[in-house]
């Protein structure tokens, strides 16, 4: 079988490198708060275009920390695509927020600028929930719509996440999701484009202030460096050094990886032109291709076949979130969520990773083929 992500590919370049970076940690034996962490922080925010950097526990964590510090609670509305991981919609109702379920675009699979502005058009209209924060997710590693969803945010006054947990790295026109987003977060899940050897994720700010706030909700509300005077009720949300130190590592090779992972893109879409439906991706915008995504309306029968020729493949979303038993009581967006429902019944990702090659693809592209061709 193919792997899917093949991550022993990317050990086997750096595996001397992570192996000498975990060792200093364990020589040093600072296991949490150690150098590597603010290290790491201070190479985030600059590689992703922001002023600062919290590392923290995992991608979920990042996600909420904004939302608790701006205060967002009980009766405001949460405005995300429900075509999407549930990360995105549960840490609204953790805050007691209510999550609104806007639908996305059918090309890239991002938020649908004109959803949203439907969407808080409704809310504001039923009057029940006030409309404090959107979370544009960078959906499969392509940057979503910012330029567009910020003037709706701005024109509402609403604050921008910009969810980068699949697509750290990502640009825009040459810049970051930080260039318009309140916040960006991202999630260091191993099987992310960049990930660390468990759970991981990290929040990324331009205002000094909120920063602040934030590392101190992330360590039980500590006041300053004063662990035992919390100044609020906070969580537990920290990376560990031996991640940090394997992420230093990671990220030496980062823009390389996004280069071949580009690389490995284009290659799919030349060889699977004519047989099943490509991934878009936004004008201007470089991809991080988290996952590489087609279309096929008998997606569970191709899946099948290239499950024969040795192929893995994901399903990424069979069910959308307002489908979810969890979230089927949240608002969904005025107008419905059409996309979102169609396309969950014929996405198909195929395996992806910078160290691809392009023997393996043509094997992929045959195997599809043969599928298209016998009339599946």
């Amino acid at each position: 079988m193919i792997p899917f992500i093949d991550l022993q590919a990317q050990r086997a370049r750096i595996a001397d490198k992570i192996d000498s970076a975990i060792a200093r940690v364990l020589a040093h034996g600072q296991f949490i708060f150690g150098p590597e962490v603010k290290t790491l922080e201070g190479q985030l925010a600059a590689f992703g275009g922001a002023k600062h950097c919290i590392a923290n526990a995992n991608g979920t964590d990042a996600l909420v920390l904004p939302l608790w510090a701006w205060g967002v609670g009980e009766g405001d509305a949460v405005f995300c695509p429900s075509f999407t991981f549930a990360a995105t919609a549960e840490i609204a109702p953790w805050v007691q927020a209510t999550p609104v379920f806007v639908d996305v675009l059918p090309d890239t699979y991002n938020m649908d600028p004109a959803s949203l502005e439907a969407a808080i058009a409704g809310v504001k209209k039923a009057g029940k929930l006030t409309p404090k924060v959107v979370i544009a997710v960078d959906l499969f590693g392509q940057p979503a719509d910012y330029p567009a969803i910020s003037a709706i945010c701005k024109r509402e006054g609403l604050k921008l996440i910009a969810d980068s947990a699949q697509g750290y790295g990502c640009t825009l026109g040459g810049k970051h999701p930080m260039h318009w987003a309140d916040a960006a977060t991202t999630s260091f899940f191993p099987a992310k484009p960049l990930g660390c050897y468990g759970d991981g994720g990290a929040t990324l700010s331009n205002d000094d202030a909120e920063t602040l706030l934030m590392r101190s909700i992330a360590f039980h509300g500590a006041s300053g460096d004063d662990k035992y005077n919390c100044a609020r009720i906070g969580m537990n949300s920290r990376l560990d050094t031996i991640q940090a130190a394997i992420l230093i590592e990671k990220l030496a090779i980062f823009a390389d990886e996004i280069r071949a992972r580009n690389e490995v893109a284009n290659r799919y879409a030349q060889m699977l032109e004519g047989l099943v439906k490509t991934p878009k991706v936004i004008e201007g915008g470089v991809s991080t291709w988290a996952q590489y995504v087609v279309e096929h309306e008998a997606r569970d029968k191709l899946a099948a076949h290239l499950r024969e020729a040795g192929v893995p493949t994901a399903q990424y979303y069979p069910k959308p979130l307002h489908k979810q038993t969890a979230y089927e009581s949240f608002p969904v967006g005025a107008g419905g969520l059409k996309v979102s429902e169609d396309i969950a019944h014929r996405v198909l990702a195929l395996p992806m990773h910078p160290y691809l090659d392009g023997q393996t693809q043509t094997k992929i592209a045959n195997a599809i083929r043969e599928f298209v061709t016998a009339g599946g």
